[in-house]
């Protein structure tokens, strides 16, 4: 049992370590500063890093095991930079989208058009925020800091469009409407 407690402290360990790193490397806007994100939730990262540990230690098993091995090694990377690349970050004026393979792009709230909600099995649901460029935002409820970033959005937007709150009869967080709905065709 203390095995696996050892070995789960020094996966949160990697994954928080890594976290810190990268964000240090790589974020420097001010939106990444702000402290307020939505970003993949850490279990993908601890997956891919516990995945990639037993990658390596089938990589050193022998060659019985070696595709298997370098298999397991390319998801465990693809995880952790799933997890490192993605992120919403946020101030009071906008927000910004990264991911991996894409330039980061900045969006004020007033940017936002309308919503499209999915519900996906298991209870979990995705609101897919259309913007005034055309390009969609998802995010999803699994998401660290979700809830937040989706009120937090709501506010800064009835604000640059110069809209009351209590005027908004859309608007119902409990049933995941934050904004205009889609005209569904």
């Amino acid at each position: 049992m203390i095995p696996y407690l050892i070995l789960a402290a020094v996966m949160f360990g990697l994954c928080f370590v890594l976290d810190k790193a990268f964000t240090k490397l790589f974020r420097s806007r001010k939106e990444h500063r702000s402290g307020l994100a939505v970003k993949r939730n850490k279990r993908s990262a601890v997956l891919g890093l516990f995945l990639g540990l037993i990658g390596i230690a089938g990589l050193f098993a022998g060659s019985g095991v070696m595709i298997f091995s370098v298999i397991l090694l390319l998801v465990a990377v693809l995880l952790v930079v799933a997890y490192l690349t993605f992120g919403i970050y946020y101030d009071e004026a906008t927000f910004l989208v990264a991911s991996f393979g894409k330039k980061s792009a900045v969006y004020r709230y007033a940017d936002i058009r309308e919503q499209q909600r999915f519900v996906v099995q298991g209870g979990s649901w995705i609101v897919n925020l259309t913007m005034a460029d055309g390009t969609a935002v998802a995010v999803q409820s699994t998401m660290d800091g979700a809830y937040p970033f989706l009120n937090y959005a709501f506010a800064r937007w009835c604000e640059q469009k110069g809209i009351a709150p209590d005027s908004c009869d859309f608007h119902d967080p409990a049933q995941h409407k934050w904004f205009p709905e889609a005209e569904v065709e």
